[in-house]
């Protein structure tokens, strides 16, 4: 039997059903993070954020109190990248990608990874430390400058809140993981790349292997050794490329109503593993991510996808549209605006500003 072809529409409405998008959901922040696959959070207020606009009646103390507790946690997963994820998934989601981002660093010549790991673990046993400790001791202890940037991948780090959290958004305090997450039995590779593709369908399917890849940094082998274990359906794209999907997840209807969402600072919607959705229009693209910026720019959605760009500025969150909204949207954007300056930014700090585009 042939399979379905999804349309770019179904698709986008799908990505959007899949991550919450359109309808709040009432799950816990940990939940949430386990159903979307993760958020990426260079910046941690992203998270906040991107809870905001995924969870029914979400508060800012909802994700701070889970980061606390340790039922969320922050630390380099897939890409190298800075992630929140659930503590439950945390090592799994590691041990799928533990080789991939070990290939992307090269370490210095004649550098011995084992001592470096023994003196990282030696250093952290008493507790966490900073970034710049940590800095300080490696060169103390006659590590080349480069070292740093491979200490990740070889011991299992946790960013310690409080820092990392709304309050002090730098995430730049380390834990070793064993000691701050409680101990679980151990997780094999395979395993944890099963659980990982298919956090990544379900959150951002249906999918080709290539987005897979891109999303986890497997190379299209590992791809598929993994799609060979897991029970898939198949579709294909408006130009006949096959799509991968776990069974029973939505696939609502292209005329789905969308409402206006806001999004922070490199919410994986808007990257090159999720680009068949088109929640950001390629025209768009150079708008929100260019190399003349350190980060992203937050990005409010209507209809499905990017419209434009917003900002929280003396107590007011303003909105800036890529072009003239219509005045049902603007009216939509502005509700929104304002509820995200009320419910996040705090109760004295209410307010929303318009400047179409």
């Amino acid at each position: 039997m042939a399979e379905r072809v999804l349309t770019a529409p179904e698709l986008n409405r799908a990505v959007l059903a899949r991550q919450l998008l359109l309808e709040r959901s009432p799950l816990t922040p940990a939940r949430a993070v386990e159903r979307v696959a993760g958020l990426q959070t260079q910046y941690a207020p992203s998270g906040y954020v991107g809870l905001w606009s995924r969870l029914a009646g979400f508060r800012r103390a909802d994700l701070t109190d889970a980061l606390l507790a340790g039922r969320v946690v922050q630390a380099w997963v897939m890409r190298c990248t800075i992630h929140m994820v659930s503590a439950a998934e945390y090592r799994p989601m590691t041990e799928a990608v533990r080789r991939p981002r070990r290939r992307l660093w090269v370490p210095p010549a004649g550098l011995d990874m084992a001592r470096v790991v023994d003196a990282v673990r030696g250093y952290l046993a008493a507790g966490p430390l900073t970034q710049a400790e940590l800095q300080r001791s490696l060169a103390a202890d006659g590590f080349p400058r480069d070292t740093w940037r491979g200490v990740q991948l070889f011991v299992d780090l946790v960013r310690v809140p409080p820092a990392g959290t709304w309050e002090r958004p730098r995430a730049h305090v380390y834990g070793l993981a064993d000691t701050w997450l409680r101990r679980a039995a151990p997780v094999t590779e395979e395993a944890g790349r099963e659980l990982l593709a298919a956090r990544y369908l379900r959150g951002f399917g249906p999918a080709s292997a290539k987005d897979i890849g891109s999303f986890c940094g497997w190379n299209l082998t590992e791809v598929r050794e993994v799609l060979a274990r897991l029970e898939l359906r198949r579709f294909r794209d408006e130009a006949g490329g096959l799509l991968v999907d776990v069974p029973r997840a939505p696939l609502p209807p292209a005329a789905t109503p969308a409402p206006v969402r806001f999004l922070g600072p490199w919410d994986a919607t808007l990257l090159v593993h999720a680009r068949r959705a088109r929640i950001l229009p390629e025209a768009h693209r150079p708008r929100v991510f260019a190399t003349s910026m350190p980060q992203s720019v937050p990005t409010f959605l209507v209809d499905g996808q990017v419209a434009g760009t917003w900002r929280h500025t003396d107590g007011r969150v303003s909105w800036e549209a890529f072009d003239e909204l219509r005045p049902a949207a603007r009216a939509e954007v502005d509700a929104e605006a304002e509820r995200l300056g009320a419910e996040l930014y705090g109760p004295d700090e209410v307010g929303a500003t318009r400047r179409p585009g």
